[in-house]
């Protein structure tokens, strides 16, 4: 099922769900499924609004953590080093500015514990 058309309160064709759900609707959408020749139409509203504070970054933007980053995985390295990322020839590992990583795949690769000797 594919949504082709997804619409914000007030535009045509959303008009009565305004009316109906009111500042609580945030969009309307169309979907299509092939398959059954059917339309349908969804809504999606704020069903409950509370106070959220964001969890605390995991790392200071500014310390370096260790990425393990796969010998073959050329891309991932070329990104690590477009962050500013540097080598550790003896630990095997690269080493980044988490600040510099934050939101991106290289975050999911940071190694939280290393080995007792490195």
């Amino acid at each position: 099922m594919k949504a082709l058309v997804k619409l914000k309160p007030g535009q045509k064709g959303t008009k009565k769900l305004v009316s109906q759900y009111g500042e609580a609707l945030v969009c309307v959408r169309y979907r299509y499924d092939v398959a059954s020749h059917k339309q349908f139409k969804t809504v999606e509203i704020i069903v409950s609004e509370c106070e959220w504070t964001p969890p605390p970054p995991k790392f200071p933007e500014s310390e370096l953590v260790p990425l393990r980053i796969g010998i073959a995985e050329r891309s991932l390295q070329e990104q690590a080093k477009a962050a500013g990322g540097r080598w550790d020839r003896n630990k095997q590992l690269w080493f980044v500015r988490y600040g510099c990583i934050a939101g991106t795949k290289l975050e999911k690769l940071i190694v939280l514990e290393t080995k007792k000797n490195e």
